[in-house]
This record gives structure tokens, C-alpha cells and sequence, in this order.
């Protein structure tokens, strides 16, 4: 393998000339807005549904802090491209050659079995919509499908737009379905306690629900869709930082407003649903039974923004990334924002290869079941993932790697920590939780 560790790693990052920052605009808002919507899939607002269905307002604290850890991590993730004007990738060749081993293995499995998840979540809105027209399995392929040839033909700028379009509809559905279900505020305040359910297990799940709140590989993807915007430099750093509040504001809204359905439609009529995207199936048909057809097709109108903005905003920035790696792999020099915010990444072999690799191979999933154990390293390499992110990150950081004026401070440092500790404690429970003896 190639030398991957480029730039000595005792070398600090610096800048010929101090950039004029930017004054903070809500018309610079684009990259939030992308990883609000990639983060949030149908899963997400499955776990959300079914929490609020179990322990009705309780852990309403739990999902704002969720947002919180999140907010945290994707700032650090901005923050190193824009004040060293290099990628996260290049941050991790720095660290030494395990990192690319560990990208390159996660990308290529979870991507695989990734496909084929995002593919049949979105098909699942779409098939109840339209039933007699093509199997769920026909509807898979042509989302697959569309997704790729909408990211391979489309450049940054409209994905963005498209992207914040289908946000707008997946805002429309959840806060109107909030609204709906006529929420009791009051119990809702006092769910902003953090308070445990009185349940087995209540801390790995209350733990779940923070963890689960708005994305995984999507948060280090953030400062790639910040330099795709053309923001490569310290002047945007206050826009960044905005627009990454406005991604998990418009995720807590997405996350509450459904736990407010499942606090009120669900818990109080004491009604289960399944977990994963069949659940939001079954709600479709509870919605239906209390408020109609039109209030039911309009949940699955959400429920399809909801899946394809995180199948297309995959597509788009975990090839960013893959590219990246390709890049810094072959010329072991330090890859530059510059060079994502010219758009040559996105034309890159690269960048379409992978592309290829989270359509075609997961559709043989789609008609053939998903392999056992593959299914075991999906699981175990994605939660692996955000421990993994929480510690390079604060590594990076904290070094001269990193301009000393964008270093972490106390509060950057203790959110990175606390983070890392999440998610390193969810990694071990979905470690312990895989059947393994079945593996072998």
C-alpha cells in the first residue's frame, strides 16, 4: 500500500494571508441543509416513532442531546477543512496508515450492504402509493438508479437545490403530522428532563436514541459538502457554523415532531409497531384509520423525501470522500478543499466508480437476501464508525496539525469526549449483541 502519512505529522498548518470572514448569512445556508437530510433516514424516524410509542414525552431530553453530540461533530469536521484548508482524509493519512485501512474496508462493506438498505427504503413509500404498478423489488432498482444517474450528471450546486427542496417537503410532513396529533405540551416541557424510563435497559436505549439522532458516515462527509459549496478558507468559518446549527435545528424538528406522533398516536392508544422502514408502513395505516387517505398518502409523500434524500446525499458525498481517499492514495500528496471545491472530484473516475459500487452489486441483495455474514461486519464496521470519527477528530484537533487560533477548546474538547464515549459504548453493546456464534 502506498505511503498514506504525507505531511509530517509535527508540522503545523499555516496560512500566507488571514482570509475576511464572511458575515454570517441565512442565504449561504446549503451544506446544513444536505446533511440534515442525509442524516435523517427512515430508520432514524422508525427509532424515534417507536421510542415516543414506549415511553411516550420521557426521553424527549435524549433527542436533544442527540442533536447536540451531532452539532459537535460535524463543527469539527468544518472546522478542520476550513482552517487547514485540507480534507478530512489527508487529516487521516496524517494519523498513519491504519486509518486508510479502516475507511477502505468500512466504505466498501457498508457501502455494499448500504445500497441495497437505501434502495428498499425508498421503494417501500413508493409501492404503497402506487401498488399495482411493479414490485417492491422493480421499485428498489429504479431508485437505485435514478440516484445514480441523477449524482453522476448533476454537479454540487443542484443537488443542493434538489436536495433542499425535498427537505422542505420531509419539514412539511413531520411538523404537520406534530401538529395533527395534538400534542400535550405540557407533558412534552417536562420530557425536556433528563429523566430514565423506568424499564430494562432504559440506559443502553435512552444512549440508542441520542446516538441514533441524524447521521453516521454523513457527519464527516459534512466538510466535503463545505468545500463543494466553494468555502475552502477561515473566512467562511462563522457561515459554517451557522449552517451546521441550522442542519440539527431542522433535524430536531424532524426527530421531535415524530416522537410527538409516537408519544400521542401510539403510546396513549398503547399501539407497537415494528422496527425499521415497516413501521412507518404500519403508521401509514394507523394515520389512515384516524385521519384519512390524504393525510396518509401525504405521510408517505414524506416518508419517500425522507429515504431518497438520504440514498441521493450517499451517493453524492460518501463518493466525495472515496474519491478524496483515491486521490491522496495515488499521489500521496496533501489533498486540498480547493481541489473538492473546483468540482473535479465529482468527475472523477473515482467518484463514478463508487458510485457504480453502491448501486449495481446491491441490487443483487435485493433478489438474492442479504448475506448472514456480512450483514454481522455491516453492523459491527458502522458502529465502529463514530467512535472512530469522535477520536481522530479530537486528535486532529488538538495538534499542530491544526492553526493554534482553531484548536479545540474546553467545550469543543469535552463534546468531542463525551461523543466518543457514546458511541464507544453503543459500538461495544452492537459488538456483544451479533450473533457470533452463527458466524463461524
Amino acid at each position: 500500500m502506498a505511503d498514506t502519512t504525507g505531511n509530517p505529522t509535527d508540522t503545523p498548518a499555516t496560512s500566507d494571508t488571514t482570509p475576511t470572514p464572511r458575515k454570517s448569512s441565512w442565504r449561504h445556508i446549503g451544506p446544513g441543509i444536505v446533511v440534515a437530510a442525509t442524516g435523517v433516514g427512515a430508520g432514524d424516524l422508525v427509532a424515534t416513532l417507536i421510542a415516543g410509542s414506549n415511553f411516550g414525552y420521557t426521553l424527549l431530553w435524549a433527542a436533544v442531546i442527540g442533536c447536540l453530540v451531532k452539532i459537535s461533530l460535524a463543527e469539527a469536521a468544518g472546522r478542520w477543512h476550513l482552517s487547514t484548508g485540507r480534507t478530512l482524509f489527508d487529516g487521516w493519512a496524517s494519523l498513519g496508515r491504519w486509518t486508510s485501512w479502516f475507511f477502505v474496508v468500512y466504505v466498501v462493506i457498508w457501502g455494499f450492504v448500504y445500497g441495497a438498505a437505501a434502495m428498499s427504503s425508498s421503494a417501500l413509500p413508493l409501492q404503497a402509493l402506487f401498488p399495482d404498478v411493479m414490485d417492491l423489488k422493480w421499485w428498489a432498482v429504479a431508485c437505485g438508479l435514478s440516484g445514480l444517474v441523477f449524482v453522476w450528471f448533476n454537479k454540487y450546486e443542484v443537488f443542493e437545490k434538489v436536495m433542499t427542496v425535498l427537505v422542505g417537503v420531509m419539514f412539511l410532513v413531520t411538523v404537520y403530522l406534530a401538529i395533527r396529533v395534538t400534542p400535550n405540551l405540557g407533558d412534552a416541557f417536562a420530557g425536556l428532563l433528563p429523566v430514565l424510563p423506568d424499564e430494562k435497559d432504559s440506559i443502553l436505549n435512552t444512549l440508542g436514541l441520542i446516538g441514533g439522532v441524524g447521521g453516521t458516515i454523513t457527519l464527516a462527509a459534512y466538510g466535503y459538502w463545505v468545500n463543494a459549496k466553494g468555502w475552502t478558507d477561515t473566512g467562511w468559518m462563522k457561515v459554517m457554523r451557522l449552517d451546521n446549527r441550522v442542519a440539527y435545528a431542522t433535524t430536531g424538528i424532524f426527530v421531535i415532531s415524530m416522537l410527538f406522533v409516537g408519544a400521542e398516536l401510539l403510546h396513549s392508544a398503547n399501539v407497537a409497531i415494528a422496527s425499521g422502514d415497516k413501521g412507518l408502513i404500519q403508521l401509514t395505516d394507523i394515520l389512515e384509520a384516524e385521519y384519512g387517505s390524504a393525510t396518509a398518502k401525504f405521510f408517505l409523500i414524506g416518508f419517500f423525501a425522507t429515504s431518497y434524500t438520504s440514498l441521493i446525499g450517499v451517493w453524492h458525498g460518501v463518493s466525495l470522500m472515496f474519491a478524496d481517499f483515491v486521490a491522496r492514495f495515488r499521489t500521496s500528496q496533501a489533498a486540498k478543499g480547493e481541489e473538492v471545491a473546483s468540482g473535479a472530484r465529482e468527475r472523477s473516475w473515482p467518484f463514478r466508480a463508487y458510485l457504480l459500487w453502491l448501486t449495481f452489486p446491491p441490487i443483487v441483495l435485493l433478489f438474492q437476501g442479504q448475506p448472514f455474514r456480512l450483514i454481522i461486519l455491516y453492523g459491527v464496521l458502522g458502529a465502529a464508525f463514530l467512535p472512530f470519527l469522535a477520536g481522530t477528530l479530537l486528535w486532529l484537533l488538538n495538534s499542530p496539525r491544526t492553526p493554534g487560533e482553531w484548536r479545540n477548546g474546553l467545550i469543543s474538547n469535552a463534546m468531542l469526549v463525551i461523543a466518543g464515549l457514546l458511541f464507544l459504548v453503543l459500538c461495544v453493546k452492537q459488538i456483544w449483541d451479533q450473533p457470533w456464534s452463527e458466524f463461524f
